[in-house]
């Protein structure tokens, strides 16, 4: 058996593969009447289709979605709501070369380890292309949120570092996010990041990033203690997606750079309501929001098909090399983003149909 699914009560289950016919989900645990069609849900997977760039896979993606069961006249029925997309642009001869050969960093030998098969077309099921599908369900639970939630949650997420290169904090800017190809929050990194990517790929190499996700408005008490902790619910969410390799909230491993006194978040009194005079937390204390902004990272490895060849192993247990053709990400992370802030959505909609 594998787990498809993630949640409890809102939950989702993906399924298809990367050159399969199509990919899909099924939502599960969506109150009934709320506003849902085709439309609002379009506009996040646009965000991380592929193609958009030169710094991203060349494959080319409609990534229209469509609403099989679970609405009826633009509201939301309250049963399973199953959505798919079909794949246009699958080139499944790319793949053929490796079919007998494991990719160093990908999942082809421990799925061939565990399963005794393995869909070599693009990782199968292993393949980022399942993204798209958390994507879509990350879409209805921002429409749950806000409708649990009465002051407005706002979701953002930001590439902040690629290779060696970090952003200026002090640059950063919301409303620039959208308006350039890496998610970038600041403008001055832009040209930087273009050169180190320009130099990877020419080299027939990739680079690793780190994405941040930030949500404003949840309120305090969200969460609970030990093994419903929302961070610990975030982390393995951001944890699933596909090349991600560390999570933290807040300051996270900078954490041990700081002290008891520096680290510490105080409180005091104002307008006769708690104040936080800090967020290294990341507003999350003992499992359970704060009612400050929570604030997570997390890192995804280089892009592990490259051009370079490497040394492996193939099906018959013989050593070879290999090279990965094909289109593929120099930096998966920039597409990491919306998948991100998916992730994070349907964990907080999970959270709200659990404690609110």
């Amino acid at each position: 058996m594998t787990s498809n699914s993630i949640g409890k009560i809102f939950n989702f289950t993906t399924w298809g593969e990367s050159h399969g016919k199509a990919i899909g989900c099924v939502v599960d645990g969506v109150p009934s009447n709320i506003n849902l069609t085709e439309k609002d849900i379009q506009p996040y997977l646009d965000k991380r289709k592929p193609g958009q760039s030169k710094f991203t896979t060349q494959r080319k993606e409609e990534d229209k979605v469509e609403i099989l069961s679970g609405t009826f006249e633009g509201k939301t029925t309250g049963h399973p709501i199953s959505l798919i997309v079909y794949n246009q642009d699958q080139r499944s001869k790319d793949y053929g070369d490796i079919k007998s050969k494991f990719r160093p960093g990908h999942a082809d030998y421990t799925y061939w380890k565990k399963y005794g098969i393995r869909d070599y077309r693009g990782g199968g099921r292993s393949s980022a292309r399942e993204t798209a599908m958390r994507v879509a369900a990350g879409a209805i639970a921002r429409k749950i949120i806000k409708n649990k939630i009465k002051n407005q949650v706002v979701i953002t997420g930001a590439l902040i570092q690629i290779g060696n290169h970090k952003i200026n904090y002090d640059n950063w800017n919301n409303n620039f996010i959208p308006k350039n190809n890496f998610w970038s929050p600041d403008k001055e990194i832009i040209k930087i990041w273009e050169n180190e990517l320009q130099t990877a790929r020419k080299s027939g190499s990739s680079l690793g990033a780190i994405i941040e996700i930030r949500v404003k408005g949840l309120p305090a008490g969200l969460g609970e203690p030990i093994y419903e902790k929302i961070d610990s619910d975030i982390a393995k969410a951001l944890m699933s997606i596909n090349a991600v390799k560390g999570v933290e909230m807040g300051n996270g491993f900078s954490s041990v750079y700081e002290t008891g006194i520096s680290n510490v978040d105080e409180m005091r009194i104002k307008n006769k309501k708690p104040l936080f005079l800090s967020n290294n937390n990341g507003g999350v204390l003992g499992g359970i929001t704060t009612g400050q902004e929570l604030i997570t990272r997390f890192v995804v490895k280089p892009t592990s098909s490259i051009l370079s060849p490497k040394k492996t192993i193939n099906t018959k247990l013989k050593e070879t090399t290999i090279s990965t053709k094909g289109r593929h990400d120099p930096c998966v992370g920039i597409r990491a983003v919306p998948v991100g802030e998916a992730m994070v959505a349907t964990t907080i909609a999970d959270h709200c149909l659990r404690f609110l």
